[in-house]
């Protein structure tokens, strides 16, 4: 029998060591258990997602869920949070093997697909009702018109077609108009109000909206088509918007002609119409087409130095134009003339015929002539009558200068001149000073004897009034003087009349004056005056009389002296 390598195991040590193992095994397959929950078994929630890489393929799972990955095959692993898209977001996600893009739009949650990458996450356009926004395909070409009220989210391969993005709608109103333009065909469309006017896929604005024209009474509108190039005036009273092949070329206004105003109107052919106010045909009208006003390029300026006046409408009344021109004497002093033509235009026909620059012309003649008449006087002589060579200028012109102009000069005259040197005209002042003196002191001396004279013609009328009032007066104290007699005379009448019957005249007579002399007697006693009488005068007597009277009022001395008289 052969020895054991090994030495007998005691039994107790036998079954320890049993339970040892078990134990050992048991931790064993906890850690390993423990380590393999950790790490491949996992919980996702419902907004994550759980990317696997496999040995050959990719998986992405989504929650909620609990996953046991397989330790052998798993390569990697990763636990991401889903992409969640509000109501106004949108993504785009593109496959990494197939290359191939998509787009989810909110509000949700998003979850990808195995190989599945977010290029970007982006917020939609809110289009309002008045915006719009056009989106074009990469790939076809194509163009989508998206309006408002919306959200705008592009597919993968669109983009704006305007760099703006969105745009607005042209909001027009009643009177308002624009024409939109359809580039690929060329074609175009008139809109007008009250609308909103949104672009389609290849149109666009031409020149923004526009007004439309109120033809009235006193509006036209000249119109070209664009097919035919003809123009035509409309006239007729609408809101006029032209149409989509029509061009307004000009808002021409009513022509109103004066009864004093003309106006010439050339056609397309170059023939000159003439119309004129006070004609009740011609005084209103529109220019047809083809046809302009004719306008006048006439001299201005007190030497006509400037022409550059533009006249459209000719004042046929007669009016004032003012001159001023150098020309010399016969002792050679160069003098500047100033003044002024009385003028009006009496023949537009021949004016029109014969000269471009009316008031250039009529000026230059007369300066002409002014040159010519003043050169044969010295400047005393010029001095002395220059009325005169005016009145020759305009009187003695025997030519049809004018009237070949239609033209006629009602007056001409010449309002001031200088010497155009300083010191000729230093000299010619002090002549006129001179002579203005001597002027002045005449006028004064003039003036000096008319307040004289007036003051003598004022002393006489003044005697004359004196002696006119002395007369008068004296008339007048007459007159009195016989009104009071006749007033004394009818007293004394009426007195001696109505005495005593029994009484001789001479005891009337005096009675008369005894009353005559108490009214003197009494008048005296109301005043402050003293009187003195004789007794003779009055035929005083003193006596003494005593009167008792019961009732009655004393009397005074005067009047007991009168009744005992």
């Amino acid at each position: 029998m052969h020895e054991l390598p090994f030495p007998p195991i005691d039994p107790a040590f036998d079954l320890l060591g049993c339970k040892g193992c078990t134990v050992i095994t048991f931790l064993v397959g906890s850690i390993a258990t423990a380590f393999y929950a950790k790490k491949f078994v996992k919980f996702i929630s419902r907004d994550e997602e759980l990317i696997l890489e496999e040995l050959t393929s990719q998986k992405i799972l989504s929650g909620p869920q609990v996953v046991y990955l397989n330790p052998f095959t798993t390569k990697s692993m990763e636990v991401t949070k889903a992409t969640s898209l509000a109501s106004m977001e949108y993504c785009i996600i593109r496959n990494t093997v197939s290359g191939e893009r998509r787009v989810e739009v909110g509000p949700k949650l998003v979850h990808r697909n195995p190989y599945d990458e977010i290029e970007r996450k982006c917020d939609g356009i809110s289009l309002k009702a008045n915006e719009f926004a056009r989106l074009i395909d990469k790939q076809s070409g194509k163009v989508r018109v998206v309006q408002g009220e919306a959200i705008v989210v592009p597919s993968v391969d669109e983009g704006f077609l305007d760099r703006e993005g969105k745009m607005r709608a042209m909001d027009l109103k009643a009177w308002e108009y624009v024409k939109v333009q359809d580039v690929n065909t060329g074609a175009i469309r008139t809109e007008r109000g009250e609308k909103l006017v949104f672009l389609g896929p290849s149109e666009e604005f031409m020149e923004g909206k526009k007004t439309a024209v109120e033809v009235d009474d006193e509006t036209a509108v000249l119109v070209r088509n664009k097919r035919s190039g003809q123009q035509r005036l409309v006239t007729e009273k609408v809101l006029f918007i032209p149409a989509s092949d029509e061009e307004i070329m000009e808002i021409r206004s009513l022509v109103k002609l004066a009864d004093y105003e003309s106006c010439i109107v050339r056609d397309k052919t170059g023939k000159d119409s003439f119309f004129f106010g006070k004609n009740e045909d011609e005084r209103s009208f529109f220019l047809p087409p083809h046809s302009h006003l004719v306008e006048l390029l006439w001299s201005r300026g007190r030497r006509r130095e400037f022409r550059d006046l533009v006249i459209t409408k000719l004042d046929l009344r007669p009016m004032y134009m003012s001159f001023e021109f150098n020309c010399r004497t016969n002792d050679n002093v160069e003098l500047v003339l100033e003044g002024s033509f009385f003028w009006e235009v009496v023949d537009l026909r021949s004016m029109i015929k014969f000269t471009s620059d009316t008031t250039g012309d009529v000026c230059n003649h007369a300066r002409s002539r002014f040159i010519e008449l003043v050169s044969k006087v010295t400047l005393q002589e010029f001095m002395t009558k220059f009325n005169a060579i005016a009145e020759e200028v305009h009187q003695g012109d025997t030519s049809d200068f004018y009237t070949q102009r239609g033209v006629n000069i009602h007056s001409l005259e010449v309002t001031g001149y200088r010497c155009a040197e300083r010191s000729t005209a230093a000299i010619l002042e002090q002549i006129i000073q001179e002579t203005t003196n001597r002027m002045n002191k005449l006028q004064q001396q003039e003036s000096e004897n008319e307040v004289q004279l007036k003051e003598i013609h004022g002393d006489i009328q003044e005697e004359m009034a004196m002696a006119e009032l002395i007369k008068i007066q004296t008339e007048n104290s007459n007159a009195k003087a016989r009104m009071q007699g006749l007033a004394e005379a009818e007293k004394v009448k009426s007195f001696l009349a109505a005495s005593l019957p029994g009484l001789e005249l001479s005891a009337k007579v005096q009675l008369w004056q005894t009353l005559r002399k108490e009214d003197a007697l009494r008048a005296i006693s109301k005043g402050s005056a003293s009187l003195y009488f004789t007794p003779s005068d009055v035929n005083l007597s003193i006596e003494n009389h005593e009167h008792v009277s019961v009732g009655k009022k004393d009397t005074s001395w005067a009047e007991d002296s009168v009744s005992e008289d």
